[in-house]
């Protein structure tokens, strides 16, 4: 018990004798060698670009009609009194005939026939082939058939628009390949 007070002064001694070591010359040598390698290295911080001024240009627009408020909308409804009565209605008592089941985008035309003088056009929707004529009615928006020749059928949709009313848009069915 008595060793174990002489063990650790003797264990104290040791170390500060091995840091001294590492402290020496060599450390120095070591340090000025370094200085004398980074003493040309210096960040180079480029100067900021700089300001351009801001010249502020006036609003011009305030007489202008404000998209954002429904006061246009609100006066064409009054003065088509209460909206939804329009001069086109579909027909919505006649009985839908089958391709008013497909979207117009689904719907392709694949060819023309002529049978008595009257022109039917071939038209592909889903796995099934269908020959229609003018008058047919085809796709969601109560679209009739309101011409056929080679390369398109032309059709009349009446659709709804933001007031309620029933307003006629005319589309087209392209036979693909541009004929």
């Amino acid at each position: 018990m008595r060793y174990l007070p002489n063990l650790k002064v003797a264990a104290a001694v040791a170390g500060a004798m091995l840091l001294a070591a590492c402290g020496g010359e060599e450390q120095s040598e070591l340090r000025q060698e370094l200085a004398a390698m980074t003493k040309d290295l210096r960040g180079k911080v480029e100067p900021l670009p700089q300001v351009k001024s801001f010249e502020p240009v006036p609003y011009k627009g305030e007489s202008m009609v404000d998209p954002f408020v429904p006061g246009r909308i609100v006066v064409t409804q009054a003065g088509t009194a209460g909206g939804g009565g329009g001069g086109v209605q579909p027909d919505l008592n006649r009985p839908k005939e089958p391709l008013e089941a497909f979207p117009m985008e689904s719907i392709q035309m694949v060819g023309t026939l002529s049978q008595n003088k009257e022109m039917f056009a071939l038209v592909k929707a889903g796995a099934s082939l269908f020959r229609v004529k003018k008058g047919n009615y085809m796709g969601p928006n109560f679209g009739v058939i309101t011409g056929i020749d080679e390369g398109q059928i032309s059709v009349k949709e009446v659709v709804q628009d933001s007031g309620g009313d029933w307003v006629e848009r005319s589309t087209s069915l392209q036979m693909p390949g541009g004929k």
